[in-house]
């Protein structure tokens, strides 16, 4: 058994580390996204209900401290997944994603946008990492359940792009891919969690501000929703099975 806690520490504190670093990266990963097209100006005093301009990435990147938050959140972020994994495969693919995952919120947050030079690259490393480790190791079963999660977590999101519910945009969807393929690797139960999780995280602190600003012109307005995912992702990677055991016993 001490072998085992020292195992998980040793996660931990190698995850945190490798993480932290990752995150103090992410100014400059966020500097290096192309701008997208730009949009015609907006005059928001004749059209109140438009979005206002856009932050560049370049202005949000140089924004004093990001590197420091990010690091730190990354840190907690890779010590909890650490925990919960130990020193098994999974930290190969899922370290490097948690500064990815820091810097999307960041975007997200600021931008309203997903840039899919990040997502992509991203996701498709990820999916080499899980293919390789699940077919090296004879975690068959790990593997197929993995992809079967992205594609129906995907499609999930896919769908509530197309039918315009609750303002999912496509960025969204091209996330939900690396979001189902992780939480499939742990387990169905997983993959449940993780994904209610985030709408949860969502959900409430958005019908808190409606009731309290009574603005139903917010109904109109965009939220990032990505940050949300990966704060999903991460209870459903630490806490989800447990939690699914609970719950359906």
């Amino acid at each position: 058994m001490s072998g085992l806690v020292d195992d998980t520490v040793l996660a931990a504190v190698l995850a945190a580390l490798l993480a932290g670093v990752g995150g103090l990266l992410v100014p400059r990963l966020v500097a290096r996204v192309p701008e997208p097209t730009p949009q015609p100006d907006v005059d928001l005093d004749t059209e109140p209900d438009a979005e206002p301009a856009k932050v560049r990435y370049a202005d949000l990147a140089a924004r004093p401290g990001l590197g420091p938050r990010s690091a730190l959140v990354a840190a907690v972020a890779g010590a909890l997944v650490g925990l919960a994994t130990g020193l098994d495969w999974p930290l190969l693919w899922l370290v490097p994603l948690v500064p990815v995952a820091v810097a999307l919120s960041v975007i997200d947050w600021h931008t309203r946008l997903l840039p899919r030079v990040l997502v992509l690259p991203a996701t498709g490393a990820a999916i080499v990492a899980v293919v390789a480790v699940g077919v090296a190791v004879g975690e068959r079963d790990a593997l197929v359940r993995a992809l079967l999660a992205m594609v129906a977590v995907r499609s999930f999101y896919w769908l509530l792009w197309a039918l315009r519910s609750g303002g999912i945009g496509f960025g969204d969807v091209r996330l939900a891919a690396p979001v189902g393929l992780v939480l499939g690797w742990v387990g169905w139960g997983a993959v449940v969690i993780g994904v209610w999780a985030g709408f949860l995280a969502f959900t409430v602190p958005a019908l808190a501000v409606l009731a309290l600003r009574r603005d139903r012109t917010l109904l109109k307005t965009s939220f990032p929703f990505g940050p949300f995912m990966v704060v999903g992702a991460l209870v459903g990677l630490v806490w989800g099975t447990a939690l699914a055991g609970r719950i359906w016993g």
